[in-house]
């Protein structure tokens, strides 16, 4: 299969799928072809992701508007993880909705359709060569998950959607102007209109662009990919739209979504690095929206009663430690790439249990009534404990090891202010957290519901990341290492010597 085919193929199973979910007569037939175009598209992708990371090519297609390196390659790879994990679990969390009567045939179509799509949108931002089919793919993906918010409708959940879709917006405009800045900037540099935007050209020709329009389009691609990000002080959507989105429809959104917005940031830094000639310039900026969004998530980390809203403040935070890590430069880049894998993985899990331990109490995600979920569903109630611990940094979970990588590169530089302040942060959130995990935990139950057995695919669903997060915290292998490395590089702007610019599948 040559690489052309592969790239198109990728976007194009997942959007058929979606069209598809549409005619199917049953929640179980709508399901199950949600979950085969996910599994499929996952299949080829890992072709290639394996191509591009251990074999060191660099795929094109669609003339070059299409393309993939490490640093798509990475994160398509942990997109495609939380994708296949959260398709899983929709299978189990919907079939209780439809038992308890909470949902139709229909909305399940229009769910499963959705969520294809929303895999189609999100395929598109991490292939994209084009900076400008990039930012069309970041804005559908905010007009397709917009109406996953919703899917019990509802007045919370409506707004929750409008807020949503306003505030992104808007974000999304920032961004619009942004790239079209990005454009102006490489007025007069010897290369076509139609190559003006792909990311391969501008990153070759960055120290030939105009550095006060590349830093003031940087400036509105940080406020508006930050806003889609949850970076705060853009954050306000996300609060809410957790809150009233379905479990897997959170998980992927907190898994995933707020990476790939991010992506886009990342995408633009050794552009702006070279054109500016002042590598720090940027990073500086993407350190300062990190350590706010840090220290906002730490204070309203502590009054949360909502499980859910709980979780999307940590989103916050986390979103936060991984634009520091990038701002820092060096190992930080390495640590912040690690501690998206590591974050995508532990946030899924965690609104997974949110999600099931909320059915099992009627719906309610108020933690007081959530309290003594380990008798309440002794498998998701170590989920959820587990998944909090591990936010919070408890070693040895892989999240621990990343922050630490994390400090280590805030010492090598002398950033003695960002390292202060995330400490600071830091401590704050493990109190907060801390504080209403063992009551979550091990409290009195509010009420006196059975006992909610949980099904080998559940068991499964907890302890499969769980045991990823044990293991990676103590050891990481060689491959993931290379991987890691490699996408660094991408954002350093270095270029491995083994690496091929030309490439294909076999």
């Amino acid at each position: 299969m040559n690489h052309e085919m592969t790239l198109g193929l990728l976007i194009l199973i997942p959007a058929f799928a979606g069209f598809a979910c549409l005619l199917m007569p049953s929640l179980r037939t709508a399901l199950g072809l949600m979950c085969a175009g996910v599994f499929g598209t996952a299949i080829i992708g890992l072709f290639a992701i394996t191509s591009v990371l251990f074999e060191h090519h660099i795929l094109y297609a669609a003339g070059q508007w299409l393309f993939m390196d490490a640093l798509s390659a990475y994160n398509y790879f942990v997109m495609l993880l939380i994708f296949c994990l959260s398709s899983i679990y929709s299978c189990v969390y919907f079939r209780a909705e439809m038992e308890h009567h909470n949902l139709t045939i229909n909305q399940i179509r229009l769910f499963t359709c959705l969520w294809c799509e929303a895999l189609t949108a999100m395929t598109i931002v991490l292939l994209s060569n084009n900076l400008g089919i990039m930012w069309v793919g970041i804005e559908a993906t905010t007009l397709i998950t917009a109406f996953l918010i919703c899917v019990h409708v509802s007045r919370e959940s409506l707004e929750a959607m409008w807020k949503y879709i306003l505030i992104c917006s808007v974000g999304v405009a920032f961004a619009f102007m942004g790239t079209l800045l990005a454009a102006a900037s490489a007025k007069g540099v010897a290369f076509g209109n139609h190559n003006a935007l792909l990311w391969t050209t501008l990153r070759t020709n960055a120290a030939a662009l105009n550095p006060t329009l590349i830093k003031a389009a940087f400036i509105f691609l940080l406020v508006g990919y930050g806003t889609k990000a949850g970076l705060a002080p853009m954050h306000t959507w996300l609060p809410d739209a957790h809150s009233q989105a379905p479990a897997p429809v959170s998980a992927i959104f907190s898994g995933f979504m707020l990476n790939a917005a991010l992506y886009c940031v990342m995408r633009y830094v050794p552009i702006v690095e070279t054109a500016t000639g002042n590598s720090s310039w940027g990073l500086n900026l993407i350190a300062g929206f990190g350590i706010i969004s840090i220290m906002t998530a730490a204070v309203f980390i502590l009054f949360q009663t909502d499980l859910k809203r709980l979780l999307a403040y940590h989103s916050i935070e986390h979103l936060g430690i991984i634009a520091l890590g990038l701002g820092l430069g060096g190992l930080g880049t390495f640590a912040a790439l690690f501690h998206t894998l590591n974050h995508s993985l532990c946030k899924t899990l965690s609104f997974f249990a949110a999600g099931r331990l909320g059915q099992a109490i009627g719906g309610s995600h108020d933690m007081e009534k959530m309290n003594g979920s380990m008798r309440i569903s002794p498998v998701w109630g170590i989920g959820i404990f587990c998944s909090i611990l591990a936010l919070i940094g408890i070693a040895p979970f892989a999240l621990f090891i990343s922050e630490f990588q994390l400090l280590k590169a805030a010492i090598d530089k002398g950033a003695t202010v960002s390292l202060v302040l995330f400490l600071l942060g830091a401590g704050i959130v493990f109190i907060g957290a801390l504080g209403h995990a063992i009551p979550l935990a091990w409290g009195r139950p509010h009420s006196t519901a059975p006992v909610s057995r949980a099904s080998f695919v559940e068991f499964i669903l907890v302890f499969a990341p769980l045991s990823i997060l044990l293991l990676l915290g103590i050891w990481m292998p060689q491959p993931l290492q290379s991987a890691l490395n490699a996408s660094a590089d991408v954002i350093r702007n270095t270029v491995s010597a083994s690496a091929s610019l030309q490439g294909g599948l076999p």
